[in-house]
């Protein structure tokens, strides 16, 4: 299912970098598979949210694209979830992140939603460490992934959307957003997560 391994490119842009983008990641039967699975619950992606649990908030001046969370509901979803864990045993076993366990959600932007500048984890009060984006379809225009230096208003990095490219990046150290869409905009944003658990109580998802 993955067309990478954590030697060579991936290792050294991981290293140096604190991120990595790798173009055809997976085979193109699960993204295909995938992105059936996202024309099948359609109807019911919402309005993505601002924050966590009690804090959570829908804010359009912030973001405008539609989620919806993975439930184990396909065998797509049920696949791509074993392919995230066997690259959370790879990050671990290269890395010593002490990556805990995986959750994500399936992304669309349609034409003129965005995602403003913003971190996927504030310093010292978040579990989540990597965050992946895995793109399921390639727009003609629009939705790039703009990955900014760290402490910096200087662009790092920008992605246009192409099936099958994986980005992976450390979530408290790159602000980032993504640029309003022209064409429609499928992807999975996903964070493997450390366990901030207290007296043995599992940190929840989300």
């Amino acid at each position: 299912m993955i067309n990478f391994s954590t030697d060579g490119p991936f290792y050294n842009d991981i290293e140096s970098r604190g991120y990595t983008v790798i173009p055809n990641a997976l085979n193109k039967e699960l993204i295909a598979d995938l992105m059936a699975d996202c024309y099948r619950i359609n109807p019911h992606f919402s309005h993505a949210g601002i924050g966590r649990l009690n804090h959570l908030q829908i804010d359009d001046n912030i973001r405008k694209d539609k989620t919806y969370w993975f439930d184990g509901s396909s065998q797509a979803q049920l696949t791509y979830l074993a392919v995230m864990e066997s690259i959370r045993t790879m990050l671990n076993r290269t890395f010593f992140m002490g990556l805990f366990d995986y959750e994500c959600h399936y992304a669309k932007y349609t034409h003129g939603d965005f995602y403003k500048k913003h971190v996927d984890a504030f310093k010292g009060r978040s579990n989540r460490v990597f965050t992946s984006v895995l793109y399921l379809n390639t727009p003609n225009e629009g939705g790039e992934l703009v990955i900014y230096k760290p402490k910096s208003k200087v662009v790092e990095v920008s992605i246009s959307p192409e099936a099958g490219t994986l980005v992976l990046f450390e979530s408290e150290r790159f602000v980032h957003e993504v640029l309003p869409a022209v064409d429609n905009r499928y992807s999975i944003a996903g964070w493997f997560r450390k366990n901030a658990s207290i007296s043995g109580i599992v940190d929840p998802p989300r």
